[in-house]
C-alpha cells in the first residue's frame, strides 16, 4: 500500500491482516450492500446500516474500457483503465482499474482491491483511491 492521504476519508481502510477493503453498508432490515457507507439504505429506505468491509480478493472483471482523457478537474495520469467490477458479497462498482490497456483484460477475470495513487497535491503529497487489479498484479 502507499503512503499518502484518502481522496475522501470513509471510503477505504486496511483490515486486520493488513489487505485494503472498501467501507460499505449492510441494512439490518432487507440486508442489502451499499458502497459507499450511508446512514440510511437506498433500497428499503432503513434509517440504520451497519458498517462491513467488503472487496479483496474475489472480485470478477464485467467491463472495462480505458480513459484516454482526463475528465474535467482531473489531476491524474491518463490513460487509466475503468471498468465494472463483482465483489464476493454480490456488489458490482464502477471503479477504476490498475490496468488501462482494454485488450489485457478479459470478461469474468479474477480482480483483487488496490490502493493506487490518484495523484500527487499542492504539498506533494500522494492522494490515494481504491482500484481493482488483474489476479497476478500486485
Amino acid at each position: 500500500m502507499h503512503d499518502g492521504i484518502p481522496v475522501r476519508e470513509g471510503l477505504f481502510t486496511t483490515a486486520a491482516d493488513g489487505s485494503p477493503r472498501l467501507l460499505a453498508g449492510r441494512c439490518p432490515n432487507c440486508t442489502a450492500i451499499q458502497f459507499p457507507l450511508a446512514s440510511t439504505c437506498q433500497m428499503c429506505g432503513a434509517a440504520t446500516t451497519e458498517e462491513v468491509l467488503v472487496g479483496g480478493d474475489g472480485a470478477t472483471l464485467w467491463g472495462w474500457t480505458a480513459v484516454n482523457a482526463a475528465p474535467p478537474g482531473y489531476r491524474g495520469e491518463v490513460p487509466y483503465g475503468f471498468g465494472v467490477v463483482e465483489l464476493p458479497e454480490g456488489l458490482r462498482l464502477v471503479t477504476r482499474l490498475t490496468e488501462s490497456d482494454p485488450s489485457r483484460l478479459r470478461f469474468g477475470q479474477p480482480m483483487h482491491l488496490v490502493i493506487d495513487r490518484l495523484h500527487t497535491d499542492e504539498e506533494g503529497t500522494a492522494v490515494l483511491t481504491w482500484a481493482f487489479s488483474a489476479d497476478g498484479e500486485r
